[in-house]
């Protein structure tokens, strides 16, 4: 397993500056949550060409705006403006072998759901995100880039929470490109188990997102990250282990010190 942060969390104004700072931090990647509005040619290069420049390699990427978790909005209009900016940063990750993710909605639910949780979608529903998963996981069919499913939770996304709900349409896609993203937040929230979860993930986990269960860094809150590190060693998971939480102070502190944590429990 390799240590990896996303961008947002590290300081620099430039994504070359950030890597530079994570590789001194004892970090081997960054995901790259790349604002859509900023996004030009330029900033493609510079991804394309961060690892020769930095070491770290690029190895999730996602443009992020406030159309992001609408591909599936009854508004026409917006529905195909998020998927228009889905489609360029799966382009992206076609390009250089990075994943991606995609949920059926993302959003601050209202009214919050305090007693209807874990809602099913609908047969049609199912199967219109079933035939959108499909149509992106076939621009980056043979690449080694991944389009991932990741489990959010009730207070962000109606529909598929749980790891045991994502599985299910990965399973109908049948795709080799396709994978799950677990993330230890939302799984603090939605699963009875978080680590039970990963194991019933197996071999479907293709990348994984590190917060505590109150999204500060790993080790900041109650969630078992011995137990969270066994599990994903013992289904056969080699991949990244990506940071997308609150730094919780300084980064120049905070994340060498969560470096050194995680590789303690990795064994690197």
């Amino acid at each position: 397993m390799n240590l990896c942060c996303s961008s947002p969390m590290v300081p620099g104004s430039t994504l070359t500056e950030k890597a530079d700072l994570l590789r001194d931090w004892g970090y081997d990647a960054i995901a790259v949550f790349q604002p859509f509005a900023d996004w030009t040619p330029a900033v493609r290069r510079e991804v394309a060409q961060l690892q020769e420049r930095t070491g770290v390699r690029p190895v999730e990427f996602v443009l992020v705006d406030d159309i992001y978790g609408k591909a599936m909005s009854d508004d026409v209009d917006l529905r195909e403006r998020c998927r228009a900016m889905y489609r360029e940063s799966a382009s992206v990750c076609a390009e250089i072998g990075a994943v991606m993710e995609i949920e059926f909605e993302y959003g601050a639910q209202d009214p919050l759901p305090l007693f209807d949780v874990h809602r099913q979608l609908s047969a049609a529903q199912s199967d219109a995100f079933v035939e959108f998963y499909a149509e992106m996981l076939g621009l980056v069919a043979g690449t080694d880039a991944r389009v991932l499913l990741e489990p959010i939770n009730r207070y962000e996304s109606g529909y598929l929470n749980r790891v045991s709900d994502n599985l299910r349409i990965i399973e109908a896609v049948d795709h080799p490109n396709a994978g799950l993203l677990p993330d230890l937040f939302h799984m603090s929230i939605e699963e009875s188990d978080p680590v039970q979860a990963l194991r019933d993930g197996g071999d479907r986990i293709v990348h994984v997102h590190l917060g505590d269960s109150n999204r500060l860094l790993p080790g900041d809150g109650h969630l078992d990250w011995p137990g969270i590190i066994d599990a994903l060693r013992d289904v056969g998971y080699t991949g990244s282990l990506n940071l997308e939480c609150s730094t919780n102070g300084d980064p120049a502190v905070t994340l060498p010190r969560t470096a050194a944590y995680l590789r303690e429990l990795i064994g690197s």
